[in-house]
């Protein structure tokens, strides 16, 4: 959930008995070059069984090296045992229950807009007595997911306008809502309630996974003057199982003065099976493309058009670790052109994407380049402490954090200073 002025968004990743978003990252190590990273920790519980995985929580790494692939072994210390053990178990458990978990999730959303599609629940009712239900269309645009029911508003706050300085956040969170939604929605709600130009809406590859993953949508906004193109990448969908392993898998890349990434985000934005992070790839027609390079390459050609073109990325939960990331490898890919128009980064439910020194080392990017980063977290909501940043793991939070309690009442960490006082003097709580 979210706070916004008088307003609350019912934007949240999932009740905080859940655990959200795991990417299924099995993956075949002897497939990818890992050449990009000095030194890695890659889980693979595809390639286990239950007796094999046990004997992870022993010291020793006889046995344990078709599903842990890591350069210094498995770890010494049971603690981290433990979690490896922990994190597969529950990806494997999550694996084992995915077609009933979508199955279930498809009738569940199927029931819950048979009132819609009936005009009322009173019309459902009649509907069924006089046997001509209208079964709701998936593809319609009046089709909601689970997460679209829990807040179905599709207007802007009007209060806010262009210039504001809570333009852009308020634009963003709901661009972050509407990306659970499928294209025919997003399309009316871009085009019809928001008066701006939808750029399209894409179901990329995940070259690990082998299938088409990671979901977001562009839109181009010209009100008021600005000419901003935004990136809303979606975050997990409530009943896939293969987006919810992502959280638990725990796998990471260290690559050289960068610092550790969360090697599951890092598939779900582009990483390429034999590859790494290559700054040009060749596309392959026969799949779907790739996140990162297929949005670098249309914010390329829109940027190069006009001078005057900025763009923000945006997302919730797994898609706001894809929105930092985003810029992340930006940097790797030394675009700092691209970089330069780019009007901020919106997150909210953002789990950590690193370590310490990753956190370092995009605080002075970010910083470089004059990019304000917010990370808007509600309340006990699980995702943003996840992975969690004892000291068996690496992982941290960095930049700017907007924390709002269950009352809605706005609090601020940061050291973007002059942000924070803009912010504040503008009431965005």
């Amino acid at each position: 959930m979210w706070g916004w002025g008088k307003e609350k968004f019912y934007l949240m990743s999932l009740p905080t008995f859940f655990f959200p978003f795991c990417n299924n990252l099995a993956m075949a190590t002897k497939e990818c070059n890992n050449e990009f990273s000095s030194e890695r920790v890659l889980l693979t519980p595809e390639e286990v069984s239950f007796f094999q995985l046990f004997r992870i929580l022993f010291p020793g790494d006889k046995g344990k090296e078709n599903f842990v692939d890591s350069q210094k072994g498995v770890e010494s210390t049971f603690k981290r045992r433990w979690i490896i053990f922990i994190s597969i178990l529950v990806q494997k458990f999550l694996q084992s229950v995915a077609k009933p978990l979508s199955w279930f999730g498809s009738k569940f959303e199927t029931g819950l807009n048979l009132s819609s599609s009936n005009g009322s629940f009173r019309m459902l009712l009649l509907n069924c007595l006089r046997g001509k239900i209208q079964w709701p269309d998936k593809t319609s645009s009046t089709f909601l997911s689970f997460n679209g029911h829990l807040d179905k508003r599709v207007e802007l706050d009007k209060s806010i306008k262009p210039g504001d300085s809570r333009y852009y956040a308020a634009l963003s969170v709901m661009s972050a809502k509407a990306s659970y939604e499928n294209e025919a929605y997003i399309k009316t709600t871009v085009e019809d309630h928001w008066k701006m130009e939808f750029l399209g809406f894409f179901d990329f590859w995940n070259d690990y996974q082998e299938k088409a993953t990671t979901q977001a949508f562009i839109l181009r906004d010209k009100n008021g003057g600005s000419d901003t193109i935004i990136v809303a990448f979606r975050g997990t969908e409530t009943f896939d199982a293969d987006a919810w392993c992502t959280d638990f898998d725990l796998s990471w890349y260290e690559i050289p003065g960068v610092g550790n990434i969360h090697g599951g985000f890092m598939k779900a934005l582009g990483l390429k099976k034999n590859l790494g992070w290559p700054k040009e790839i060749k596309q392959d027609d026969s799949r779907p493309q790739v996140a990162y390079y297929a949005i670098r390459e249309m914010l390329r050609e829109r940027l190069k058009a006009s001078d005057q073109t900025k763009f923000l990325v945006t997302g919730h939960s797994l898609g706001a670790a894809l929105a930092i990331l985003f810029p992340a490898v930006l940097v790797l890919h030394e675009e700092g052109w691209m970089l330069d128009r780019l009007l901020g980064v919106y997150t909210f439910g953002q789990p950590r994407v690193g370590d310490h020194k990753f956190g370092e080392f995009m605080t002075e990017q970010l910083k470089k380049h004059s990019i304000p980063y917010f990370r808007f977290v509600y309340s006990n909501d699980l995702v943003p402490r996840l992975p969690y940043d004892d000291t068996a793991l690496m992982f941290k939070h960095f930049g700017t954090c907007l924390y709002f309690d269950r009352s809605y009442e706005g609090k601020v960490s940061s050291f973007h200073r002059i942000h924070i006082s803009v912010i504040i003097n503008e009431e965005l709580f």
